[in-house]
């Protein structure tokens, strides 16, 4: 049920702005009204058509605003595009990627069915011209994203965007922009494949529906997959995993996706991704508010199916597997109780105090399966907290480490994919919370630090490799009126993966 790509040509070119020939050209304009380095192009061969409409007071250069002109005087384009870009000197990161997206945003409104882009290339302090090509893609893309193929009617543009050119100042950078041009259409489509599986209602995106996608792009990029189903995690021994399922009556899948990029025998870093396909909390149920929002719980594993997505795209040098536990946590006369106590993969025994913390119950047994692998390093992501969304809001995920060397990969990715993150504590002093005087711990630790609790608790089954946890419950999901999956942290770990891959 997932939608299809987006279909839109990219290219990049160097040339002057105001020879190309085009449906529209796209400049910017900073505030105080003053040009972008193209859009003084387009004024001195339109004989200052822009300053004039500027003095005018008709367009300001506020971020996020935009004005469409038409016939621009001695200019081949038919339309230009001026997008505010806000002030100069506070133009970074987040002000570039938020240009691109209201260009591109009003292209598609306006009809236009080409357009030549210039804001690719205006600086980004400390970045350079394969990023901004890269993240000009992934914008784009994102801001052209919809999931409506499920309404009885999906919207469709009357004159749909179908080709995009990207500007470079120089004929020279044009090599550099080309390998940004290919890993933002892998890190786009990676993003989109975790946002159509985030947005599939859980009616329809069960355990075994996740398990058949994942087959689907095994197939597709040449992948080696394994399925297991429950006999064959009972035999393994995964009871923690297992018992979260138990109130469903959509029996769990444990997916297992091999990439074998790299030399062989090498190492491989494991991806574990958290995939509850619904939580309504067991019982511990959950209060109806919101609710709706709980097919987002399988946003972990999602992230790594698209990730493996982006991966294939690019044919990574790089041994990659990539683990996800999938299953639902319901309420019926089979789920799990407060005060049950369950035996997980590693022989460790968890006292159950709230069937609402259920994520680290089923992360557990995967981070356990990953010992298998003899792996260089073990990265699990997962909706796992609504503490994390408390401490650090919508725009960083949390990180936590065993690991400082590997916790620095993960944050220069971070920074380099601008899919940030902050890393928390994970001290001894927090193990304390999770004491129980019946079983080996408790799955929680009281309403304090509840995100490094959590941590702390996964910690305890990660003693035998590099590992690092991604918490991405405040990053993964965009709640309320206009919901949706935001694809996070694809682009982390694929730069995570590029660098790896480079060493």
């Amino acid at each position: 049920m997932e939608s299809k790509d987006i279909e839109l040509e990219f290219s990049i070119k160097s040339g002057a702005p105001e020879k190309q020939r085009t449906a529209c050209v796209v400049v910017g304009v900073f505030e105080s009204r003053k040009l972008s380095a193209p859009a003084i192009d387009i004024d001195r061969a339109s004989d200052g058509y822009l300053s004039d409409i500027l003095r005018g007071g008709d367009m300001e250069g506020k971020a996020g605003s935009t004005l469409l002109l038409h016939k621009v005087p001695n200019i081949l384009a038919d339309r230009i595009l001026l997008v505010g870009l806000g002030k100069e000197r506070e133009f970074h990161e987040k002000a570039y990627r938020d240009a691109i997206a209201s260009a591109v945003k009003t292209l598609r409104d306006t009809g236009s069915m080409e357009a030549a882009i210039t804001l690719s290339e205006i600086p980004v302090r400390k970045r350079d011209v394969t990023w901004n090509i890269e993240q000009a893609v992934i914008s784009a893309h994102d801001a052209l994203y919809r999931f409506d193929h499920m309404k009885s009617k999906p919207s469709e543009a009357r004159r749909p965007l179908k080709r995009v050119v990207f500007a470079v100042s120089r004929r020279g950078e044009l090599k550099y922009g080309e390998v940004g041009l290919a890993r933002g259409l892998a890190i786009a489509r990676g993003i989109n494949l975790a946002k159509d599986l985030g947005n599939t209602p859980s009616n329809i995106c069960t355990p075994e529906y996740l398990a058949g996608q994942a087959q689907k792009l095994a197939k597709a990029y040449g992948f080696r997959s394994e399925i297991l189903d429950y006999a064959a995690c009972d035999k393994l021994g995964m009871g923690s995993f297992l018992s979260v399922g138990k109130g469903s009556d959509k029996p769990p899948r444990f997916i297992v996706l091999k990439h074998e990029g790299g030399a062989k025998g090498d190492k491989p870093v494991v991806l574990v991704g958290k995939a509850v396909t619904f939580d309504a909390g067991g019982i511990s149920l959950k209060p109806p508010a919101e609710m709706d929002e709980m097919n987002y719980d399988m946003s972990g594993g999602g992230a790594v199916i698209g990730a493996f997505r982006a991966i294939g795209e690019l044919g990574l040098a790089l041994n990659v597997v990539g683990l996800i536990p999938a299953c639902e946590n319901m309420p019926d006369a089979n789920a799990n109780k407060p005060g049950d106590i369950v035996t997980s993969m590693s022989g460790q025994t968890i006292e159950i105090l709230n069937t609402d913390a259920e994520g680290r119950l089923i992360l557990c047994d995967a981070l356990t399966y990953a010992e298998r692998f003899e792996p260089d390093a073990v990265v699990d992501l997962a909706t796992l907290t609504g503490a994390c969304v408390i401490a650090l809001g919508a725009h960083p995920s949390a990180l936590y480490s065993n690991h400082d060397p590997l916790a620095r990969e993960i944050e220069h990715a971070a920074d380099h994919a601008w899919d940030r993150v902050w890393r928390m504590p994970l001290w001894d002093d927090y193990q304390e919370q999770l004491k129980s005087s019946l079983a080996d711990m408790a799955n929680i630790g009281g309403r304090p630090a509840g995100s490094i609790t959590a941590a702390c608790f996964l910690s305890r089954f990660a003693k035998k490799y590099h590992w690092a946890h991604l918490d991405i419950a405040g990053t993964a999901w965009k709640g309320g009126r206009e919901k949706g999956s935001t694809g996070r942290p694809v682009s982390l770990l694929v730069h995570f993966l590029l660098n790896r891959a480079q060493k």
